[in-house]
Parts: C-alpha cells; sequence; structure tokens
C-alpha cells in the first residue's frame, strides 16, 4: 500500500532558513579601495574582499545571467575546516516547530555561529555545511549566462550532498558530469585505502544551451567524399546513443525533422523513442547548412552528422574525458611565485586552464571564484588571455580570513588570506609578462579591489526628547563624513546596474572633482557649493545620468538652476541627488 505521505527529496534542519537567505536583501556597500589595486581606473577585473554571501547579493544587479563561468574550491567539510556559517538564529520552540526534530544526533543545537571551525563533534556538521553552501550556489546561480557552466571542487565528505543540492538549484537535467581528478600522492593517514583523488562536479545553466569545448587534433579517418565542398567526411548517429537516451531522459530533444522524401522522422531506438543529440535550433543550422546526412535503411531514413576532416592547416577537437590525471596541486607553482608555499592545497593554474577549456569561453568571457583563496582562478584566466590574446575577465570574491600566526604565509607578512590572494595576482602577472613577451601588453593584468562595508547613508534615529537639544547643522548631510567621492560613485553604479568594470576619469574643472564612469554612463561631482558654470560643464557632456549629494545646493533656488540647465543642454540624462 502507498503511503502519500512519504515524498522524495532532500533536507536538512536549517534549510528553510537557507532558502530565505538566498532571496533575504541585505544593506551593505561595495567601498573601493584604490591603495590595494591595481590600474584600478582601466581593469576590468574585479578583487571583491568581504562575506561572499554579502557580496553575491550586491552583484545580482550588475552581473544577472553575465557569467560565463564560475569555478569554486569551498570547504569540503573535513572536520577541521572553517565554513561561511550565517547567523540563522532560531530559539528552540521556532527550531523544533520548522525543523520537527532537534539536529542530526537529537542534541538541541539551533544556532549557526558566525565564522568557525566546522568540526565533527558539531551535532549538524552535514547541516551546517549545507546551510553555507545552499544560498551561495542559489545566488551562483542567477549569475550564470544561459550557455554558462559552473564547476566545483569537493572530495568524498560532501560529494553526495553536494550533488543532490546541486540537482536542486541547477535542475538535474543540467548535469553535465563528475570529474575524477587524481591530483595528489596517496594519503598516508587515510584509513583504509590511500586517497588520491577529489571530484569537481559540473553543471550546465541550460544544458541544451552549452557547449562543451574539446582538445584540438589533427588528421582521423574520414571515408566519404562531399563533391560539392571538396572535403572528406565520416559520419555519426545524430540519435543520442548510450546512457540518458530515451525520450523521458529529454523530453524536450525529441521532436520530429523533415526527410528528403518529405516525410518526418523521429529520433527512435530499437527499445522506442529516443531523443535527437542536439536542440531545435542546432538541429535547424545543421539541416540549413547541409550538416545532416540522410540513410535509408529497410524504408526507415536515418539522420547522421557529416563531421568533414580538418582542411589544410585546420584542426579539430575531441572531448575531454572525465578523468584527470595528467595536472598535479599547485604548490611547484607557488613556490615559483613566492619561493616558499604560502597557502596549503592550492590548486594548479593548469585545472582551472582545462576547466575553462570544458567551458568553452569566449574571447571577452566572465569568471567567477567565489571561493578565490590564493586566487589560482585569475592566475588561470591571465594565462589564458596571455596565450591567446583574449580579454576575459575575472571576478574574485575572498574573506579577509586570518593567516594563521604559524603560517608560512604569515611568516612572509600576509595578514589576510585576502592579501595574499592580491599579491599572487601582481607575482604572476609579471611572471606572464616573461613567459609571454609579444603579448605581455594586452594582458589585462590588473585588479579593481572593493571591499563590502556598511551603508553609505549615516543611521539617524531621534527621540521625541532629543529635539529640543538637537543641533540641525549635524544633520544637514546624510551621508557618512568618512566616505570618498569614489564610495557614492560605487554605491550609485551598482544601484543603477552597470559593471564595476567600466573604465574611471577623474577631472578637476574650476576647483571641483568631476568623476566620468563609462562612456558617460555616469558623471558624478560630489564637492559643496556648486556653482552654475561645474553644473553645465557637466551637462554639455550629455551624461546618461548626472549624479550629486544634497548638500552640495545651498538653497532651493540651485536646486531649480540645475534643472533648467540640464533641460537645455541635456534633457534626456536623469538626474540624481543623494
Amino acid at each position: 500500500m502507498n503511503d502519500e505521505r512519504e515524498l522524495y527529496g532532500f533536507t536538512w534542519p536549517g534549510k528553510r532558513e537557507a532558502i530565505l537567505e538566498a532571496g533575504r536583501p541585505i544593506d551593505k556597500v561595495l567601498r573601493p579601495c584604490v591603495e590595494e589595486s591595481e590600474n584600478f581606473e582601466a581593469t576590468e577585473n574585479l578583487y571583491i574582499e568581504g562575506d561572499n554571501l554579502e557580496a553575491m547579493k550586491i552583484l545580482q544587479r550588475s552581473y544577472m545571467r553575465k557569467v560565463k563561468m564560475i569555478y569554486i574550491d569551498p570547504p569540503y567539510n573535513t572536520g577541521h575546516d572553517f565554513i561561511y556559517s550565517d547567523d540563522f538564529a532560531h530559539d528552540e520552540e521556532t527550531a523544533q516547530k520548522d525543523f520537527g526534530m532537534n539536529d542530526e544526533e537529537g542534541t538541541r543545537n539551533y544556532t549557526m555561529r558566525n565564522y568557525r571551525e566546522n568540526t565533527r563533534a558539531n551535532p549538524r556538521y552535514h547541516s551546517d555545511w549545507c546551510s553555507m553552501i545552499y544560498p551561495r550556489l542559489r545566488l551562483a546561480s542567477n549569475l550564470l549566462r544561459d550557455d554558462g557552466v559552473i564547476f566545483i571542487s569537493i572530495d568524498d565528505n560532501e560529494v553526495v550532498n553536494l550533488r543532490k543540492i546541486c540537482d536542486e538549484i541547477f535542475d538535474e537535467n543540467n548535469f553535465v558530469a563528475n570529474l575524477v581528478w587524481k591530483g595528489r600522492s596517496g594519503r598516508h593517514d587515510s584509513k583504509y585505502l590511500e586517497e588520491i583523488h577529489e571530484y569537481i562536479l559540473c553543471y550546465a545553466k541550460n544544458i541544451d544551451l552549452f557547449s562543451a569545448g574539446g582538445i584540438i587534433q589533427e588528421g582521423g579517418n574520414y571515408p566519404k567524399y562531399d563533391a560539392e565542398k571538396q572535403r572528406y567526411y565520416k559520419t555519426q548517429l545524430l540519435r543520442k546513443w548510450g546512457s540518458n537516451s530515451r525520450r523521458e531522459d529529454r523530453p524536450n530533444l525529441y521532436y520530429p525533422i523533415t526527410a528528403p522524401d518529405g516525410s518526418e522522422i523521429y529520433p527512435m531506438t530499437p527499445n522506442g523513442a529516443g531523443r535527437w543529440r542536439w536542440s531545435r535550433e542546432t538541429m535547424n543550422k545543421a539541416l540549413h547548412d547541409r550538416l545532416v546526412e540522410f540513410v535509408k535503411v529497410n524504408d526507415e531514413w536515418i539522420a547522421y552528422e557529416k563531421v568533414y576532416a580538418p582542411a589544410e592547416g585546420e584542426k579539430r577537437e575531441k572531448r575531454f574525458t572525465t578523468w584527470i590525471d595528467d595536472i598535479n596541486n599547485g604548490t611547484e607553482t607557488l613556490k615559483q611565485l613566492f619561493t616558499t608555499t604560502p597557502f596549503d592545497y592550492s590548486k594548479s593554474p593548469n585545472l582551472i586552464l582545462r576547466l575553462m577549456k570544458i567551458a568553452n569561453l569566449d574571447s571577452d568571457s566572465i569568471v567567477l571564484d567565489f571561493f578565490a583563496g590564493s586566487s589560482t582562478t585569475a592566475h588561470a584566466v591571465m594565462s589564458l588571455n596571455a596565450s591567446d590574446s583574449g580579454h576575459r575577465k575575472f571576478i574574485m570574491i575572498q574573506l579577509p580570513e586570518p593567516c594563521p600566526p604559524s603560517s608560512e604565509a604569515a611568516k612572509a607578512g600576509y595578514s589576510t588570506i585576502a592579501q595574499l590572494g592580491r599579491e599572487r595576482i601582481r607575482r604572476a602577472s609579471r611572471k606572464l609578462a616573461q613567459d609571454f613577451p609579444l603579448t605581455a601588453g594586452q594582458i589585462d593584468s590588473g585588479f579593481r579591489t572593493l571591499r563590502v562595508d556598511s551603508p553609505n547613508f549615516r543611521d539617524v534615529f531621534i527621540s521625541a526628547d532629543d529635539i529640543d537639544s538637537l543641533d540641525l547643522d549635524s544633520l544637514a548631510d546624510n551621508l557618512k563624513p568618512d566616505r570618498s567621492p569614489l564610495d557614492l560613485l560605487f554605491m550609485c553604479i551598482t544601484d543603477s546596474g552597470l559593471p564595476l568594470s567600466l573604465t574611471l576619469a577623474s577631472e578637476n574643472f574650476s576647483g571641483f572633482t568631476i568623476l566620468t564612469y563609462g562612456d558617460g554612463e555616469i558623471i558624478a561631482c560630489f564637492d559643496s557649493a556648486l556653482t552654475e558654470e561645474v553644473i553645465t560643464h557637466i551637462a554639455k557632456q550629455k551624461p546618461q545620468r548626472a549624479i550629486f549629494r544634497d548638500s552640495a545646493f545651498q538653497d532651493s533656488q540651485t536646486r531649480i538652476n540645475l534643472e533648467q540647465i540640464f533641460r537645455y543642454h541635456s534633457p534626456d540624462s536623469d538626474m540624481q541627488i543623494l
């Protein structure tokens, strides 16, 4: 007898709150740190210092569906990892109501403490890790392009839970592969067998739009000849074969195509309905380009893909495999850059390069790593650009986690992992300039450092009893006194949904500082006591948005003059007063 109360699903104590956390707004800003950046005004790369959950919430407006590839190497939850534990606090009554249980071991423990070590003694050992990773992956999925892909490094401790979480967030139909990386020699402290591998889970945003890259190769066996194109070719079934080849595996890939005699054919297997390997869009293009060959066997049409032999000097690709055993860890790379090993368990840039080739990046793609660590991903992006003159951009996000006092990083003078990661980018760019002298000048090896911080506006709470003694002059400016014009500008950039990587220029005009962002997307002046002369100068540049601070206007007449000046010189500009 079926029990309708039993439903298939994956849950843990705290999951509901983790889901809510992904959509919960925050009141934080990104403050520019020019002194900790390289080529701040012109670089298109970003290094964001702060909690990655908060950082990705801020990035939602500017980078929604714009990131081609995400790679992360999160804490593996080995029992000795520090995890980003968010403040999901519950009282006992609420927790029992929400979860229906105490915890994994029956112990009452409902509070997720801030950033801390997650030991196996924690009764919510797995639950806390799941609650940490879930909202971050939910936000990450929003940032991916429709043809984008995410790679997540993990080991046996949480690979099963991570796979279930990813199936829920990205949809199990968008699962691409579970790569196995043999990246180290055997661990002699392993209890039963020497562990020599890790996993890299790969999910597409939309698998119908994702096209994996391959290995460049030459040659091959091409027995057929196309007289029209004067090229040899071979054929392979257009119908999917092997695993996941049934119609129910991918219902949207079961559709008819038109055979040479006008009849409709479907992807049929000996056991029933199957599916095509291509989406409708790809299939229609291939049919239009005559890249499909129809063969009639026993009065039944069978469709094949025509794969042409390389033309003279042309190269083709073959697929990468899910087994990676030719790339070691990144210890030697770090030693070359630092002459020591300031970071434990760093991945190799060559591993990330392999993943970027599988991701099939465009020459100007954006790559995100929100567990940046030693900035291996940034190193890999710059390496790929140096090798093919590309203009790919990276976004690194890293908590300013203190380096342990006994670590090699601390001994070398690095106080936080974020500081170490930025220095790694600097050193890697210098090394690439030596290795690729012809393209060194074309590589964007800079980065714009931004730090997650409290709002720029002051918090003002006034009780009725305090009104008589209130100094009204102190409230004339609603902005915090320690905030610079750049702080205000980047707050406006984020609010506008503009990328945080456009060029920045500063101009001194009649003693006033004018900031121009991008190609006039924003022109701002946050100085006080603005004159009609400077307002007119800005208006004549016809910015998309002109921004000023409220305290810059001495009276209402100046505000009226501002509107009149822009109405005359730049009526299409939007104006914003902070």
